[in-house]
């Protein structure tokens, strides 16, 4: 029988991240709350008058400590809760914020209509002489979409209105979805979504899985309405904040601030879908005679090429892996690793209430936290270089850009991430020429790697796309057409190499990116920029790591085309983007070719 997961409080404090870093108490946070609020009250006072163009650069200054300290209590909530969704005071917490960050917000509203009222020509002057130049020309491409200055203190004022959605799809995912235990071979498993997504979902045992993933689904569809109409209520307030803003779509709306074209965004989808499907379904079916499978079902997607061969690892013998594979950035990064490590930056528990998946805090008053389970898989290890990319990335570019600069475009943000797996491959696949473990390399890249973050976001982000065409058509949607969206899309992809069982087309619930804009589509821009990157590291050394490294220190200064530019790559072409197709083609291939070496020896 599987031992169901410990409280929090009966877990090692090794194992759990120190926050004390970011803030002290429960206490200090609502002492800052306070704090923060009146400084907002008092910063609006003092500059929310018209004021000339010499004052911009101080106004902007003071705006900056303003929501370096919104930073802050934003992650710690997130921090508290998220480890612990069950607890009482941290849910306290996060409705506390919630309630008074509308406040802070609408007091801070007055800063962009302010600066957007100044001519072309002083905003122009402004921007020449500022030391929030991007930011500022961000700013500027907004400037036709600018509504009222009492308008935009008002959907200020109703943010923590806006953000309930995923406020309300987390609570019923982590709070409300009460799952059955399961029978198998006379033992009885008990399920959670952290243990069906860290455990059961890749079980070597096909029986398990069907089981296991069919009484995960009846439990997800008792609560298909709720989170359809919770869904719907975010897309609609996107829908009609696109449309006061006068943008043509809310693709168009959700793309502004990423600073990437509708031809991008759709470029990475559709490319995508038509090229790297045929591969997929090629992998499928290896995975099918692999695992002598009469039947390859769609809960059999996240298995291993290898699953009885996988190392197990603890976190401590983790640290000579992740050493080895990111040692090539440099002394400065790998200290910053080690840091995390022994400063506690990274929670690694398995315990009840935890919510799913991985996750790294980047508070600019601090440093990064990274959020991860630890399940003792050698898969574990390509997770941690992943969460330890955004850290790295933040930590460089925290150190050398000033707030309003430091974060990089959604676009571009999952790159440092994703190349740091291709980092971990490479260093694992050099370790040792036996056949068995290379192909185990190989397929926990393409399951790990490309699957999980190029094809599973990815036909999130096909998903999304359909959703709001249907939302600009003037729709409003319920479970039944997502389920139906959801399984169009899956059918498109894997054709007829894959079955979708029950319960495939709720897969649209269980992924909170829906309620981030248009996040999903950017694992697979990122990985697009960090497969290529990690190539000219391969074959370029040193060279190619200082521009690697150059390019993370600039954070958001510059726009996710110039930052891939100093990277050596032009996005701006699909080029990258087929190179990294061709690559997954090679490693499939070679997936193969391994095969046959050891089921013919």
């Amino acid at each position: 029988m599987m031992v169901s997961l410990p409280f929090r409080n009966e877990v090692p404090s090794e194992e759990q991240w120190d926050i004390t870093d970011l803030l002290i108490s429960d206490e200090a946070f609502y002492t800052q709350l306070t704090e923060t609020t009146k400084q907002a009250q008092q910063f609006r006072a003092n500059f929310d008058t018209q004021i000339t163009v010499d004052k911009i650069e101080s106004m902007l200054q003071q705006y900056s400590q303003i929501l370096i300290e919104v930073d802050r209590m934003a992650n710690y909530v997130e921090l508290r809760l998220s480890v612990d969704t069950t607890n009482e005071a941290a849910q306290n917490l996060s409705s506390k914020f919630s309630t008074t960050y509308g406040k802070i917000a609408s007091n801070l509203a007055f800063v962009e209509s302010t600066i957007l009222a100044l001519s072309d020509e002083e905003l122009a002057r402004v921007i020449d002489h500022s030391q929030y130049k991007h930011f500022l020309t961000k700013l500027k491409a907004r400037k036709p979409y600018q509504l009222a200055p009492n308008v935009e203190e008002a959907l200020a004022s109703f943010s923590p209105i806006f953000e309930k959605p995923y406020e309300l799809y987390g609570n019923t995912k982590m709070l409300d979805i009460a799952f059955d235990s399961f029978k198998h071979n006379d033992a009885v498993y008990p399920m959670d979504y952290v243990t069906f997504e860290n455990d059961y979902e890749d079980n070597a045992d096909p029986e398990f899985r069907q089981k296991s993933f069919a009484t995960f689904s009846d439990a997800l569809k008792k609560y298909q309405h709720t989170t359809a109409t919770t869904y719907n209520m975010q897309v609609q307030q996107e829908k009609i904040e696109a449309d006061l803003r006068g943008y043509d779509s809310v693709i168009d709306y959700l793309l502004q601030d990423q600073e990437v074209t509708r031809e991008m965004f759709d470029r990475q989808i559709d490319v995508i879908m038509s090229e790297l499907a045929p591969i997929m379904q090629k992998y499928a079916k290896l995975l099918k005679r692999v695992h002598n499978l009469e039947v390859m079902r769609f809960e059999d997607l996240k298995i291993s090429i290898d699953p009885l061969y996988e190392p197990e690892i603890s976190i401590e013998e983790s640290k000579s892996y992740i050493y080895g594979a990111l040692n090539v950035l440099g002394d400065d990064y790998l200290n910053m690793v080690e840091t995390a490590y022994r400063d506690r930056w990274i929670d690694f528990a398995q315990n009840k209430g935890k919510e799913t998946g991985a996750y790294c805090a980047s508070p600019y008053a601090s440093h990064s936290y990274v959020f991860i389970s630890w399940t003792g898989k050698m898969a574990e290890a390509f997770v941690l270089a992943h969460e330890l990319g955004h850290a790295g990335h933040f930590n460089l570019a925290q150190h050398h850009q000033n707030y309003l600069e430091s974060e990089a475009s959604m676009y571009f943000v999952e790159a440092p991430s994703t190349m740091n797996e291709m980092l971990m491959a490479t260093y694992l696949f050099q370790r040792s020429e036996d056949s068995q473990f290379k192909r185990w390399v190989i397929g926990s890249i393409i399951s790990r790697t490309y699957y999980h973050n190029m094809v599973t976001h990815l036909l999130e982000a096909a998903f999304q796309r359909e959703v709001y065409t249907k939302v600009d058509a003037g729709e409003s949607l319920t479970a039944p057409q997502l389920n139906q969206i959801m399984r169009d899309v899956y059918s498109q992809f894997f054709g007829d190499s894959v079955k979708l069982s029950d319960g495939a087309e709720l897969t649209w619930m269980r992924q909170p990116h829906y309620y981030m804009g248009l996040y999903s589509y950017t694992y697979s821009a990122g990985l697009t920029i960090g497969t290529v990157m990690a190539e000219r590291i391969k074959n370029e050394g040193q060279s190619a790591v200082n521009d690697w490294l150059n390019t993370l220190k600039l954070g958001g200064s510059k726009s996710p085309i110039e930052l891939a530019q100093v990277a050596g790559i032009d996005i701006t072409t699909d080029q990258p983007l087929r190179a990294t197709i061709n690559y997954i083609g090679e490693l499939v291939n070679e997936l193969e070719d391994l095969t046959n070496i050891i089921e013919n020896k």
